[in-house]
């Protein structure tokens, strides 16, 4: 079986800030967040990954290449523009509260209710738009897996692994916040045995080796 490690990238200024950082946003990982990624690394020293694939935005990338060193390992780190997060068009850089009062209906269908999620008033990326771009790369890699043995790692952002992880698993798109968000320099593990046909979901936003206290800015 080939099994998929999806990592959402360590936390930064935007996050703790409650602002929105989207597909075109970005800024600087925390140094706390460092400390999380070695702890991430050490967490999954005994997995041998073939292949890193990452968002080419700078807080994915850092994150994959503080991670793989980490990790100790060779394995190559290969950028893909379709791991990017959402375009979140208007409400990029904008505090979640002024992002609340502005666009209450497109905030609240985004975190609560994505099936009647409308982003046409904030230019913004639809759910099956952000899917078709994602799913590709992740069949693709999991197709390149010839013995059907390998561990993949992917490192991309909070709400688009939420609905990428659960379209892989077949979750209809008004669903896909039942297990809820996922933390910065969380792990979540699925696997298929039949060369990504189906998925099999082993672990949700795995922090156990977070050595810190959670809190709300910590997770999407």
């Amino acid at each position: 079986m080939t099994k998929l490690y999806f990592v959402r990238h360590g936390k930064t200024q935007w996050n703790l800030e409650g602002r929105y950082q989207g597909g075109q946003g970005d800024s600087p990982l925390l140094p706390q967040s460092y400390q999380d990624i070695v702890s991430l690394g050490k967490f999954l020293n005994h997995v041998k990954f073939s292949r890193i694939y990452t968002s080419p935005l700078p807080r994915a990338k850092m994150t994959a290449i503080f991670l793989k060193e980490a990790l100790g390992q060779d394995a190559p780190i290969i950028i893909n523009e379709n791991l990017r997060e959402f375009n979140l068009g208007k409400m990029e850089g904008m505090k979640f509260k002024d992002v609340a009062a502005k666009y209450p209906q497109e905030l609240a269908a985004f975190r609560n209710a994505p099936g009647n999620y409308n982003p046409s008033r904030i230019s913004g990326e639809t759910f099956p738009e952000l899917i078709a771009r994602m799913q590709p790369v992740i069949k693709h890699a999991v197709q390149l897996d010839k013995s059907g043995q390998q561990n993949l790692l992917f490192v991309s952002h909070g709400a688009a692994l939420v609905a990428l992880i659960q379209s892989l698993l077949a979750t209809p798109i008004a669903d896909m916040r039942k297990d809820g968000g996922l933390t910065n320099s969380s792990v979540t593990i699925l696997e298929t045995k039949d060369h990504g046909q189906t998925f099999k979901l082993l672990k949700w936003n795995d922090t156990e080796f977070l050595h810190h206290r959670l809190t709300t800015s910590d997770t999407i």
